[in-house]
């Protein structure tokens, strides 16, 4: 464990590009041997977009990467935040890191996102993709690359993890954001099974059903526990899943980079509510 947090703390930057290049392009690949569903769009035409976006993510992670360095460095210099409270094994605070790293960057991020109208205005350009890939998980609003930033930024402080835990875990968000927005199939058993551990590509995809309140449930990304304890898990069988979302249901603006990063300042139309 101690060897594979020494390697996170100074992982070079063509590695960290050969996870997300890698992990984007073997899920690619996996999509045309186990697809979920047969989506009828032009593959290479839909992700010009999505990679725009993961574009400018890299972009604004990067320029605000001093930030987390220093805070990282801050607090395992001072033993300050949550976990130096307790005397623990090295591999149990590595755990606890990244878990804990995992509600605060991405499940907190992500439920606020919901609960707060200008936030979710940003988040929806990652909800109006209609044909949900592995592409569309860096399809983020710049804006909203910056929240999830200060969210992680937040997590970083308030646990205390070092920078080697921090690198090991926005490494395995990338890949298990990939996985989960995949349009790949698994065993139904596995599915199940896996669900209880990790967010898997059917659990995500019921968060992208077009309408309420399927869209407010399974936020996790990397655990899937947080949605199970904090009671907002929800399943919907794969055929009744419509990607997109009802307040923009125009898919040929919904494919454009210009009016994506126009669509959070825009009016939208009043969202449906399903009984639960």
């Amino acid at each position: 464990m101690e060897n594979l947090i020494l390697y996170f703390e100074t992982i070079p930057s063509l590695h960290r590009s050969i996870i997300l290049v890698g992990g984007i392009s073997f899920f690619w690949l996996l999509e045309g041997l186990l697809p979920l569903r047969k989506l009828s769009y032009k593959k290479w035409q839909h992700a010009l977009s999505n990679f725009f976006f993961t574009l400018t993510s890299i972009v604004v992670n990067f320029s605000l990467a001093f930030l987390l360095l220093f805070t990282a460095d801050w607090v395992h210099a001072n033993q300050f935040g949550l976990l130096h409270l307790i005397e623990m094994p090295f591999w149990l605070f590595v755990v606890l890191g990244v878990m804990l790293l995992d509600f605060i960057g991405a499940y907190l991020a992500h439920w606020t996102e919901h609960q707060i109208k200008p936030l979710w205005m940003v988040h929806l350009v990652h909800h109006s993709d209609h044909h949900v890939d592995t592409t569309t998980a860096n399809r983020h609003h710049p804006l909203e690359s910056v929240v999830r930033f200060m969210f992680t930024l937040l997590g970083v402080f308030v646990l205390g993890t070092p920078i080697g835990i921090v690198m090991l875990y926005q490494s395995l968000s990338v890949v298990l954001s990939q996985f989960n927005h995949a349009n790949i199939t698994l065993p139904k058993t596995l599915d199940v099974v896996l669900s209880y551990i990790i967010v898997t590509p059917h659990m995500h995809k019921v968060h992208h059903h077009y309408v309420l309140p399927y869209t407010d449930s399974n936020y996790g990304n990397i655990f899937a526990i947080w949605d199970r304890i904090l009671g907002t898990y929800k399943n919907l069988s794969a055929n009744k899943i419509v990607y997109g979302v009802d307040v923009f249901p125009n898919e040929d603006e919904n494919s454009r980079v210009g009016s994506l990063l126009k669509q959070p300042f825009q009016p939208y139309q009043k969202p449906t509510t399903l009984p639960k």
